[in-house]
């Protein structure tokens, strides 16, 4: 902490005791984890903690306290992960109105679906995420564009099955390019489900986790739910249902204007994808690129950003892309093009 800088104190309380220790976490992990993010000094006594630090530090720490505070009086989970969440919250220079659409998005479920008897709440963990999930509830179609682990598939797959269960839509329609890393569809073993279904799997566990297997599998038995290649999608009109296409950066210029155009009454479409893991033959044109040159402007279609800031998953996958980001980069100053 800077000498420069004079160090002040609040005091905060929180009026619920059953639900301060899961606030302050285990051994007072999460309190921990605001210390170290925001450079501040943090001593708890029962239900009331006193904070030190500058003032802008001392804001930030008491914005991701209080937006914690008010998940769990939502009957909301607060983990690690979701510590996690409100630092990136805090800590990400934004604009106040998307500070206050990410807020409000991380302290209220945006997706409440039926898995069995309970209900499955999602919110929001990084801005993105906010927007993405907002412009799923305003548009026709949306892309979202980003690196694995930011959360693209699970959150369209939550939005879909709210919608199917909701009665908005009367089928989920998911789809993803089998183009091959290395590895030829012919030589693996089974017929053409049993092909296809390893390509498919984050769709699968997705909708495991927001479903109950057993629906799961009935609601693909009858056709409510219908995962396939995307090949399969040419000639159909496809009306009354949401369709997610992913991996999307795999798809040819072709083969996105003609999923595009398959887009029915009474149906959205989501389209995800990485344009840094296309694995198309060298020279051949992205159609996730294409769509976007071609799209941007166009009314009721939204592209949603997401960059290694938005990764969800364990900790050390950001820093992985963080360090590939930068070995790029500093190819691409060179000129080189080296493997």
């Amino acid at each position: 902490m800077s000498s420069k800088e004079a160090v002040r104190r609040i005091g905060l309380q929180f009026d619920d005791n059953t639900l301060a220790p899961q606030l302050f976490g285990e051994h007072g992990i999460h309190l921990s984890m605001i210390e170290d993010a925001y450079n501040v000094d943090i001593a708890s006594k029962g239900n009331e903690l006193m904070l030190s630090g500058t003032k802008d530090n001392l804001k930030k720490a008491q914005r991701a306290l209080d937006s914690l505070w008010e998940r769990l009086t939502r009957d909301l989970e607060v983990g690690v992960p979701e510590v996690e969440a409100a630092l990136r919250l805090g800590q990400k220079d934004l604009d106040p109105e998307a500070r206050k659409l990410a807020m409000d998005a991380f302290k209220k479920p945006q997706i409440n679906v039926q898995k069995g008897t309970k209900t499955k709440q999602v919110t929001a963990r990084t801005p993105n995420q906010a927007v993405y999930l907002d412009a799923m509830e305003k548009n026709d179609v949306v892309f979202g564009l980003g690196p694995a682990g930011t959360g693209k598939t699970f959150l369209a797959v939550a939005q879909a099955v709210k919608m199917l269960q909701e009665g908005k839509v009367d089928r989920l329609i998911m789809c993803r390019p089998a183009v091959e890393a290395g590895e030829r569809l012919g030589f693996l073993p089974g017929d053409m489900r049993e092909k296809i279904d390893p390509y498919l799997r984050p769709i699968y566990d997705s909708l495991n986790d927001l479903m109950p297997p057993e629906q799961v599998v009935n609601r693909l038995a009858s056709g409510q739910i219908e995962i396939a290649p995307l090949a399969f999608m040419r000639g159909r009109t496809l009306a009354n249902a949401f369709i997610i296409l992913d991996e999307a950066q795999n798809t040819t210029a072709i083969q996105m204007k003609m999923v595009l155009t398959r887009l029915g009454e009474n149906s959205k479409m989501v389209i995800n994808g990485d344009p840094s893991q296309i694995d198309l033959p060298r020279g051949q044109i992205s159609g996730l690129n294409d769509a976007e040159d071609a799209l941007n402007n166009v009314e009721s279609i939204a592209f949603v950003r997401f960059d290694d800031n938005d990764v969800v998953r364990h900790n050390t996958v950001a820093r992985i892309i963080k360090a590939y980001d930068k070995r790029d980069k500093n190819k691409r100053n060179r000129g080189g093009n080296e493997e």
